[in-house]
């Protein structure tokens, strides 16, 4: 895919990257989804492999075979089918993890294991207002401040952000289930145990909303998906359990899109704060939206490809996407074992800083988790820190070219090309007005007396990598492809999950393989250039989003403004294919990047441009 012409697009470059990985299929793999098919239309109990099914099958896979090749593969081809079934036949449940580890350290590095007190920022105790209403945007240092000197009360905060949620809801769909009875019970037991002198920490009597693929005892745990609307897991996902232990009240269960995937889930379309006509992006729609609009302290998100910095920068809000293995994710909806990450959704950098506090660290069941230590020190001198720039990301777009027609071009071809061009001419225009939030971006860098480091991000094919996300996720819902109930799913077009399930059937266990041995490459590469700087600066999206889902590297997310007036006007209707479809007065992002497990220094540095600019500060008007 051509970024610079067509624009980034989360879902449309995952599912042609599965499509390309249709044509190196393995011949075996192609073999049994052929065989299925053909089985299923002669309702024949066993379907017999023959050399002219190989043949079929190596025609997908791109793999020349001779006809005596043909005849030898038969009984191996028909024992490994036999072996297909005998996997199938355990029904194995989402919650079961492959018996092997994605690490995203480099060979040769040192892990920080040495855990200290966290110092935070001193907060002044401000007067409370007559109208609570009016600490909806307040950060949770702030809030924390106020409830730890009992100027307010966990349960006070409970009932605004819950009645701020019932009343929003209603136009922004970002509430899956309130959790009333257990929020107000534990705003009740926080209270009593501030009274009494037992105070938690700065997380103690906040309200939190979970995105819906966490699983908490007692409530619905829908996945944002039809067919899984009361589905329940008797447990609580280790981070709920952690944020409990914190303090924390959760007083909601958030939206996010099908099986996580945009920001469309069974019960309609997750709205930004900013423009209620557009959506909040995905899939952490729900966590994303509520933050921005001041209806929770904080929220959990999840990403795997994007799903953390989208709609954090959709809505505006402060992201952390952690190391990969910082944060457990049991208990969490599995999507791709290699590729998920949970982290908080904010108001501010500290607020980030505050919940990796309480949710980091091994819980013995997530084999994926380090013992690395996760050290706040709001005083850390970050101007030590060497900090690079992705230097060609800055550079002018280069300017649109339309398609121009082809020779015998019908006039219904015709219309879809300059349908095709007009669209993308005006995501071109999107792009070229937003550079220049970077850029001044760069500009209050240098103001702070940063050093602005230029460095290249390695070349490597990273896009070629990503159709191994769609096999461990077409793993992960195998029963839902092979029972037929993938029909149930909201979205069924080309981009969504049914189809990207079916298509990943026929990526092949070599180049699996073969993709994460590239991974090994990148992990390297890109640890070779954080030996040079210890903080990248860069645009959200483009090739670097994709780099880092596929390395385990943290990223911060953080707001950088607002569009002005003269924004190029979005298109009427979000169909959730551009990830930040802007407008006037809509929100843009920034993202920095740190060596894995250096989230604390990343946050540090983060924390510092915060401080200069104030972008965070800034909140859409709703009531």
């Amino acid at each position: 895919m051509n970024a610079e012409a067509d624009g980034w697009n989360r879902r449309r470059f995952l599912t042609l990257c599965a499509q390309a990985g249709v044509g190196s299929t393995l011949l075996p793999g192609a073999l049994y989804t052929l065989a299925t098919q053909a089985q299923e239309k002669s309702q024949s109990a066993t379907l017999p492999i023959t050399p002219e099914l190989i043949d079929e099958a190596a025609a997908v896979a791109g793999v020349k075979l001779t006809e005596a090749q043909r005849k030898m593969m038969i009984e191996g081809v028909e024992g490994q089918r036999e072996s297909y079934q005998a996997i199938r036949a355990l029904k194995m449940p989402n919650s079961v993890a492959p018996a092997f580890v994605f690490d995203p350290l480099a060979a040769g590095a040192v892990l920080e294991t040495g855990i200290e007190q966290p110092r935070w920022s001193k907060v002044e105790v401000s007067a409370v207002p007559s109208n609570l209403e009016d600490l909806a945007f307040t950060t949770v240092g702030e809030l924390a401040a106020l409830v730890k000197a009992r100027k307010i009360t966990a349960m006070q905060l409970t009932e605004m952000y819950l009645a701020r949620l019932k009343r929003n809801d209603a136009t922004l769909h970002f509430v899956i289930t309130l959790t009333e009875e257990r929020a107000r019970a534990q705003a009740r037991a926080a209270d009593a145990e501030i009274a009494a002198g037992l105070y938690r920490g700065p997380l103690h009597g906040i309200p939190w909303g979970a995105k819906d693929l966490l699983a908490v005892k007692g409530y619905p745990t829908t996945w944002g998906a039809g067919g899984f609307e009361k589905q329940v897991i008797d447990a609580d996902a280790t981070v709920v359990e952690r944020l409990d232990a914190a303090g924390a009240i959760l007083v909601a269960k958030l939206t996010l899109g099908a099986l996580a995937m945009g920001d469309h889930w069974f019960g309609g379309q997750t709205r930004n704060p900013w423009n209620p006509r557009q959506g909040s992006s995905g899939s952490s729609a729900g966590p994303a939206s509520a933050v921005a609009a001041g209806c929770v302290g904080f929220a959990i998100g999840s990403e795997t490809l994007g799903s953390i910095s989208s709609p954090s920068t959709r809505c505006g809000d402060t992201g952390l996407r952690p190391t990969f293995g910082f944060v457990p994710r049991t208990g969490a909806m599995a999507l791709s074992w290699t590729m998920d990450k949970l982290g908080p959704i904010c108001r501010s950098v500290e607020d980030c800083a505050m919940v990796m506090q309480s949710i980091f660290g091994p819980d013995g069941m997530d084999l994926t988790v380090k013992p690395a230590a996760f050290n706040w020190d709001a005083d850390y001198d970050w101007k030590r820190l060497r900090v690079g720039y992705f230097k060609s990301d800055f550079n002018s777009i280069p300017p649109f070219h339309a398609r121009e027609a082809k020779p015998g071009e019908t006039a219904e071809q015709k219309k879809a090309r300059e349908a095709r061009n007009a669209q993308a001419a005006a995501g071109h225009a999107r792009r070229v007005y937003d550079q220049q939030y970077d850029r001044a971006a760069l500009s209050a860098l240098r103001k702070m007396g940063v050093a602005l480091i230029p460095v290249e991000m390695p070349k490597l094919p990273y896009g070629a990598m990503t159709p191994l996300l769609t096999a461990e996720a077409a793993a992960a819902f195998d029963e839902l492809t092979m029972s037929g109930r993938d029909s149930l799913l909201t979205e069924q077009g080309p981009a969504d999950w049914p189809n990207d399930f079916r298509v990943a059937r026929l990526y092949p266990a070599v180049e699996y393989i073969q993709a994460n041995r590239a991974r090994t490459l990148a992990i390297a590469e890109w640890a070779r250039m954080f030996e040079e700087v210890d903080v990248i600066v860069t645009p959200t999206y483009g090739e670097q989003l994709v780099a880092t889902n596929l390395t385990g590297h943290p990223a911060l997310i953080l707001p950088n403004g607002l569009r002005g007036a003269d924004a190029p006007t979005p298109p009427q209707t979000d169909d959730g294919n551009d990830d930040n479809i802007g407008g006037p007065g809509t929100p843009v992002s920034l993202t920095m990047l740190a060596a894995p497990y250096q989230d604390a220094k990343l946050l540090a540095f983060g924390r510092a441009y915060q401080d200069a600019t104030g972008y965070h500060k800034l909140h859409p008007k709703l009531g």
